[in-house]
């Protein structure tokens, strides 16, 4: 474990690495307490299910990691063995939590994924994955999400209590997808690529609704790309901030 101060706090490095076994589908449930946390790809050896660098306060104690595998499906929870104090930030302010997590996932591992922080920032690079579910909520940092290219029927909700949302949907989604993407003070950005047909509910506070002219208003906070009621592959967006702007546009 690898030890260095940081504002006066000792701050520790717990890595890790689980063997991959063969399984196909796993449930991934990280708390990071009220650090930062970033989950992407793994790059290197296909025998690894997870890896990851946990940082934690001494007075925390180390992460408790719990991997449970039967019949080809495995569950690995990752979790702050202390809670520390909440983090609040307004969305103009630097969101930053007292510790980092970096969590890397097999792409061969069809993932169902729970990112939660008590306030700092969760950033999800989930190119090249293969997801079924993200669940991702911090109090009150930023949540920057890019989702897989060539989903299907993936349920995304993105939250944050004072921060920014930016969501990226990938290229050549299928079936039916779902993205729910909020904040209670900051602003959020959704980036819908061109070809994908959508519906969008777009509900504001105190800021304004910024949508792409390829989505036309189909009746109050609601707008829809043309062939969204007869395409077979589209997605459904559930988007909206107490205070910030709400941004929908095309890549």
């Amino acid at each position: 474990m690898e030890k260095k101060d940081h504002m006066n706090t000792k701050i520790l490095t717990d890595k890790f690495s689980e063997p991959f076994k063969g399984e196909t589908a796993a449930k991934v449930n990280i708390h990071a307490g009220d650090g930062n946390l970033m989950i992407d790809r793994f790059n290197g050896s296909e025998t690894v299910l997870a890896s990851g660098n946990l940082q934690y306060t001494e007075k925390q104690g180390p992460p408790i990691r719990i991997l449970d595998a039967n019949n080809g499906q495995v569950s690995l929870t990752v979790k702050g063995s202390q809670a520390g104090q909440p983090w609040f930030h307004f969305p103009w302010s630097t969101c930053t939590g007292t510790t980092e997590w970096q969590i890397h996932l097999n792409s061969s591992v069809l993932s169902d994924i729970t990112a939660h922080s008590d306030g700092g920032n969760i950033k999800l690079n989930l190119s090249g994955l293969s997801v079924a579910r993200v669940s991702s909520d911090t109090g009150g940092g930023n949540m920057d999400v890019i989702l897989p290219d060539n989903a299907s029927n993936l349920s995304v909700v993105a939250k944050t209590g004072a921060g920014n949302v930016a969501v990226e949907i990938g290229k050549g989604i299928t079936g039916s997808n779902f993205v729910n993407a909020s904040s209670g003070a900051g602003n959020v950005d959704i980036c819908i690529p061109s070809g994908i047909a959508a519906r969008i509910h777009v509900t504001t506070g105190l800021g304004k609704a910024i949508v792409d002219t390829r989505f036309s208003k189909t009746e109050n906070n609601t707008y829809q790309s043309s062939n969204f009621d007869k395409a077979d592959n589209k997605v459904e967006i559930i988007v909206n901030s107490g205070a910030g702007n709400v941004s929908i546009k095309s890549k």
